[in-house]
């Protein structure tokens, strides 16, 4: 990686190079989606399984798509115990932090007689999607489901590729821990649509969540406004902050925890130390002799990767807060000082000793983040992604007279007559209609 001083020019570069990324940047697919996504709502079951078997060779009944308790249970035991004690202890921490988030319906009563509120109630049916490439990705499952078990939604259904009609075994485990109510054999642009509008098999959904490749990426998008989406996830990114107290390799080593994501995945590390920055370095090229997936690293670290040298740890952070990063890392002397001056980052860690790895796999916050910049108005999954909020109003009469003057008034001068008239007809021979009930007029 080159080393590079950080100014003006350097930043602006930087920062339209990674919006490059932005999965809205690739309207070459958008129309193969669009067409994927109408046929799976006109067609249903048809065209799913139809372009389940296009794009990934499987032949399926409408019937095979739903993953079977016998399917779970041989998952299940097929994993290693290790690694399920591993998962229950993550998914302990997952769900024990989502549960600090979890909200009340409160209500507020005036002096006056009026009732304000706020009423919580959890969505309906959630879609999960979850990737089903080369990889298996159970923390994904536990992120996304666990966030939405904890709102109390009563129904979370989740649909994943499946290869040779079998879908990972740890993928699975890790659904039926976390509370999945269903488990559907369909991936791609195919499956969110399925989710979005309903197919005989597979349920319509309220809201979809989960990462996925472009395609996925771009039929949320398309179905945005039929159903609820978390995001449109870009590539992966880290971006660490350190001083002359960081240690080198471990600056190096989580910047390549990042990079190894994809091609595109962005890791960028902003110091002010000259010797820092050729030491992290020497030790990325030290790493990558020894790393699996060293070949998408170098891909990555090549457009994407940068070693910026600031001049003092005001532009440093002012930089990392206009690149808005998924994941940033402090590793400063005083971390939990410069958090203070941190506006705009998905996840933050602190210290030596917080490692990104950390927040993907174990600590407990969600690790579904905003990217490509996001961060600057979009939050972390939460549960707060599955809930809705109900505004809840009463007045009695005597406070509605009250402030009906100001009411009418105020609908008069946008000009919506019928507004004003609706306050002021409850109290316009209000006299009249009471004797009349009371059988003394007609």
């Amino acid at each position: 990686m080159k080393i590079i001083h950080l100014d003006k020019k350097t930043k602006k570069d930087i920062l339209e190079n990674l919006l490059r990324r932005d999965p809205n940047s690739y309207s070459q697919y958008e129309e193969t989606v669009k067409t994927i996504v109408e046929e799976v709502r006109k067609k249903g079951d048809k065209a799913l399984l139809s372009y389940t078997e296009q794009f990934d060779h499987i032949r399926m009944k409408p019937s095979e798509m739903l993953v079977s308790e016998k399917e779970i249970e041989e998952a299940v035991s097929g994993v290693s115990p290790d690694l399920l004690k591993v998962m229950e202890k993550s998914l302990e921490n997952i769900r024990s932090y989502h549960e600090m988030q979890k909200r009340t319906s409160w209500f507020h009563t005036g002096a006056d007689g009026t009732i304000l509120g706020q009423k919580i109630t959890p969505l309906n049916r959630v879609g999960v999607y979850v990737p089903g490439g080369k990889a298996a990705y159970p923390s994904t499952v536990l992120m996304n489901i666990v966030p939405a078990h904890v709102a109390g939604v009563p129904e979370i259904i989740m649909t994943t590729p499946a290869h040779d009609g079998i879908i990972n075994p740890v993928t699975l485990a890790a659904a039926h821990m976390a509370g999945a109510t269903k488990i559907y054999k369909a991936g791609g642009a195919q499956a969110i649509a399925a989710m979005a509008f309903g197919t005989k098999t597979i349920p319509k959904t309220d809201k979809i969540v989960g990462p996925g490749n472009i395609f996925v990426a771009l039929a949320k998008k398309c179905v945005y406004g039929h159903v609820s989406i978390d995001s449109i996830a870009g590539p992966s990114e880290i971006l660490v902050i350190a001083d002359q107290s960081a240690d080198p390799k471990y600056a190096a080593a989580d910047l390549l925890s990042q990079a190894e994501h994809d091609e595109m995945a962005s890791a960028i590390l902003i110091t002010t130390d000259q010797k820092l920055a050729e030491e992290v370095n020497k030790e990325i090229a030290v790493f990558l002799k020894t790393l699996s997936r060293r070949d998408i690293i170098q891909k990555s670290l090549d457009h994407y990767g940068y070693i910026l040298l600031a001049d003092d740890m005001e532009s440093a952070v002012e930089t990392a807060n206009d690149i808005a990063s998924e994941h940033l890392e402090l590793m400063t002397e005083n971390p939990f000082e410069l958090l203070t001056k941190i506006r705009n980052a998905g996840a933050v860690f602190l210290g030596p000793y917080s490692s990104e790895p950390l927040g993907d796999y174990y600590a407990g916050p969600n690790h579904v983040l905003p990217t490509n910049g996001t961060a600057k108005f979009f939050s972390p999954l939460s549960v707060d992604d599955f809930i809705k909020k109900t505004s809840v109003i009463y007045y009695s009469e005597p406070a509605l007279k009250a402030a009906s003057r100001n009411i009418e008034a105020f609908a008069k001068a946008e000009g919506l007559t019928a507004h004003a008239n609706s306050i002021s007809v409850r109290f316009s021979g209000k006299k009249q209609r009471k004797r009349s009930s009371n059988g003394k007029g007609n």
